[in-house]
């Protein structure tokens, strides 16, 4: 069961980017995941094709899972 945390961005041209955080720590601190957000957004550390992150979108953590079949 692989785990990763989403952190979904508002770009300067209006359009979503995310970040994944593989193995996040649960449960999450919404309001530190919110402050590293917004650092992230003020040191504009990352960027995208659609721009620069200029606001926070939202966070959720997406869990899946995967069954392998062995067919031979």
């Amino acid at each position: 069961m692989a785990k990763v945390l989403e952190l979904e961005f508002k770009t300067e041209t209006g359009k979503p980017a995310k970040l994944t955080i593989n193995d996040p720590v649960e449960p999450i601190d919404t309001a530190a995941v919110k402050a590293a957000m917004n650092n992230l957004i003020a040191t504009n550390v990352f960027g995208s094709s659609n721009g620069a992150f200029v606001g926070v979108e939202g966070a959720r953590v997406v869990e899946r899972n995967v069954t392998d079949y062995e067919v031979m």
